[in-house]
């Protein structure tokens, strides 16, 4: 390659916590919405690639599970999901939240990073910089960077966009020379019927309270594209219990169908068609020890093993 023509492509696990703004960063630096963002921890699930584009580089960036203590099959494949995320990259990059620091979680990812990384570069973004002053985002760094021998380090926020285009040039700068690896308008890898499912899913968790968001998954059944450039999408929401059904459905059905609406209306403005969206709620108790539904999330039934 000349100079002229050199391109840059690979791939950029960010891993974290539960809620370091793993989604956020990742919807900030791809500018569209390709990942599940919403106060709940644990809500991304499968290993989400966005694309985003710098210069000549394509960086593909894999948005993993964040990184806890795992209890249940679906938690193990999460944390599972995770590391693979890590493990696949050219570069990793680690987030914390300004306000929280060096936690127990993630002095326990450093030490696994130590184990995993494996020589690949890994860099430090400090996460949520406004909600905290400036003298502790200096001892925070330093003792981040004892703890840890990072390539960089980048102070951001994520939702607001501060310091990501700096992290951005640096991984289109650092990624290896490659031909790109997808189309140059592509924002992600994902199905169109799995990023469906996770917008539903997206609005189900924000609508929901406490445990109920973990005991439920969305599934696509069908997507039948019409004459008139319209999508017929029909979904179905699976819930643990009974009493969740009922829940999920709202009194007179008010909640799945604002909950419909809000999906409809979010995938209708990233398809720029319309779309026409009929959820379904059903009861199936042990969803989360059926690998068919594990497949439909991107992740590997085998790896929730004890």
């Amino acid at each position: 390659m000349t100079e002229e023509t050199t391109t840059r492509a690979g791939f950029v696990a960010l891993i974290g916590e539960p809620n370091a703004g793993k989604s956020t960063l990742l919807n900030q630096m791809v500018g569209a919405k390709v990942s599940i963002v919403t106060h709940k921890v644990q809500t991304t699930r499968a290993r989400i690639r966005g694309i985003a584009m710098k210069d000549q580089s394509q960086i593909v960036f894999v948005d993993t599970p964040g990184i806890f203590r795992p209890r249940r099959r679906l938690d193990r494949s999460m944390v599972a999901a995770a590391w693979g995320g890590a493990a696949d990259a050219d570069i990793v990059v680690m987030l914390i939240e300004a306000h929280r620091g060096l936690t127990e979680g993630a002095q326990a990812i450093l030490d696994a990073l130590k184990e995993r990384s494996d020589g690949r570069p890994v860099a430090l973004a400090i996460n949520k910089i406004d909600r905290v002053k400036a003298e502790t985002l200096l001892a925070l760094t330093q003792k981040m960077n004892e703890a840890f021998p990072f390539v960089r380090t980048f102070l951001i926020s994520a939702e607001k966009g501060y310091g990501c285009d700096d992290l951005l040039g640096w991984l289109a700068e650092s990624l290896p020379e490659s031909e790109w690896l997808y189309p140059e308008d592509q924002v992600a890898d994902l199905p169109m019927r799995m990023i469906a499912a996770e917008i539903t899913r997206e609005k189900l968790t924000l609508r929901l309270h406490e445990e109920i968001p973990y005991q439920l998954t969305v599934e696509t059944e069908k997507w039948e594209e019409k004459k008139d450039g319209s999508a017929r999408v029909d979904q179905i929401v699976y819930v643990s219990r009974d009493g969740h059904k009922g829940i999920v459905l709202g009194k007179g059905g008010e909640t799945i169908k604002a909950v419909g609406q809000a999906a409809r209306q979010e995938l209708t403005e990233f398809m720029g068609r319309p779309v026409h969206l009929f959820l379904t709620v059903k009861v199936r108790e042990n969803w989360q020890d059926e690998a068919e539904r594990y497949n439909e999330m991107g992740l590997d039934f085998k790896d929730g093993n004890a």
